[in-house]
């Protein structure tokens, strides 16, 4: 609106309502309040019905769970694993002895839990002591992965 002495709010002034009835009509909220007021008391079957994801958490994500997923699998599913290899014609053979790639399989890490009934030889990133110690106890291997970090990558001098 351009700036004239002769505006309808400068005829208004000193009125209280500038011609909109009672107190608190034409406000910013309007009749029913704009701040979506009573979600959780008189409008929550309105929020049930239209808006289910109206209340609970948004934003950020905690810095924990960004961090990648260990996928893990036990000493004593290594059979198993050994066996639908096996069926599939996938499983590979070093000195006599089945091998898994059990990075290529899709896992990070091998742990003890269970039992082992042959000698396999495992190429795995990361595993614990008891794994290792079933794993040898039948006459297997088992090798760690070194992943190339940039400080063992730049090394020259």
């Amino acid at each position: 609106m351009t700036p004239h002495k002769l505006r309808k709010t400068r005829k208004k002034r000193g009125s209280r309502t500038h011609g909109w009835g009672q107190i608190g009509q034409h406000r910013n909220s309007g009749v029913k309040g704009g701040r979506k007021v009573g979600r959780h008391k008189h409008l929550w079957s309105y929020v049930i019905k239209n808006e289910p994801k109206y209340f609970g958490k948004k934003g950020f994500r905690s810095p924990k769970s960004l961090k990648g997923k260990i996928n893990a699998i036990n000493v004593g599913q290594l059979d198993e694993l050994l066996d639908k290899l096996n069926m599939e014609k996938q499983l590979q053979k070093k000195k006599g002895k089945p091998f898994l790639d059990l990075e290529k399989l899709g896992y990070h890490k091998l742990l003890g839990a269970g039992k082992i009934s042959q000698a396999v030889t495992v190429k795995v990133l990361s595993y614990s002591e008891g794994a290792a110690r079933k794993i040898q106890e039948v006459g297997g291997q088992i090798f760690q992965e070194q992943k190339q970090t940039k400080s063992q990558g730049n090394n020259v001098q």
